[in-house]
């Protein structure tokens, strides 16, 4: 039983960590929450189910469009929405300008998509695998598999690769990184493409695993991918990941321990109880400013 619900946590944890990722990556870079993510999320989804439907392509193929379409939506979303009132004195006006675009998004896709739950045809073998008492479904191998070379690639790109060494920078310091000469504008703008394309890939498989589609289901994966990174350490991509497997963990273990009511109170009771007894997150450090 136990094992049973770690694997399930794992599955549940890894779309929290691709979804966690851009929330990290983009607030590392200029210091904001992306609230529209979630939605960008729901977008995937449902940009992978219209190529599943209407053009009858395989996963690997829609999850491919889902991330191209996402990348392009959220550098859309960056140019638009933010980069207008990035370096503005009022911290509220981006936050703001970050809850419309949300707002936006969700009620866009339930006019174009209506609001009742769309459903995925089976385009995945979902036949179960028996590893002694564990019961393991062929979507679930897939989304373990594909998260981790997603989180792994990711990795290797911040830390192999020109723009990767180009957000290190940025996100050590906005102002110094432009004056070296890094197109502060354009990494931004590749940044908001990643985390895009990650949450999009994650809308994807959760569609199909669960599915379950509908216009408003990344506001609650939203939030909770959000105390993801907050829990791991907001602003560190390794956080992210850790923080996103550690609340699927913990959310399927209440779930299957104490009650099913409680499944969204635990989520965010951690998310709480991580921010008293240590506010910087699990593997994220203190800054201390100078007066």
């Amino acid at each position: 039983m136990l094992l049973q619900q770690l694997v399930n946590g794992l599955t549940l944890g890894s779309t929290y960590a691709l979804i966690a990722l851009g929330y990290t990556m983009v607030y590392g870079i200029v210091q904001l929450i992306n609230f529209a993510h979630g939605e960008i999320y729901m977008v995937g989804a449902f940009v992978g189910l219209f190529l599943v439907t209407a053009w009858n392509v395989n996963l690997g193929l829609a999850m491919l469009g889902a991330m191209a379409v996402c990348m392009m939506l959220g550098m859309t979303v960056e140019r638009v929405a933010y980069r207008p009132l990035r370096g503005k004195s009022s911290r509220l006006s981006p936050l703001i300008s970050a809850l419309g675009a949300s707002i936006f998004l969700s009620t866009l896709m339930a006019l174009l998509a209506g609001v009742n739950t769309r459903r995925y045809p089976a385009i995945v073998d979902l036949s179960s695998y028996s590893l002694g008492p564990v019961q393991v479904s062929s979507m679930q191998v897939i989304i373990l598999l594909v998260s981790a070379f997603l989180m792994i690639g990711l990795h290797m790109l911040v830390r192999r690769t020109r723009i990767g060494k180009a957000m290190r920078a940025c996100s050590q310091d906005l102002e110094a990184a432009a004056l070296m000469g890094i197109n502060v504008n354009r990494v931004i703008s590749y940044t908001f493409a990643i985390g895009s394309a990650l949450a999009a890939a994650g809308g994807v498989m959760v569609g199909i695993y669960y599915n379950a589609v509908w216009p408003y289901m990344g506001t609650m994966a939203g939030l909770k991918a959000f105390a993801a990174a907050v829990m791991g350490g907001i602003g560190s991509i390794p956080g992210a990941m850790l923080g996103g497997i550690t609340l699927g963990v913990l959310e399927i273990m209440g779930v299957a321990y104490i009650s099913s009511s409680f499944k969204d109170a635990i989520a965010f009771g951690i998310l709480i109880l991580v921010l008293i007894l240590r506010p910087q997150g699990i593997l994220g450090q203190k800054i201390s400013k100078k007066v």
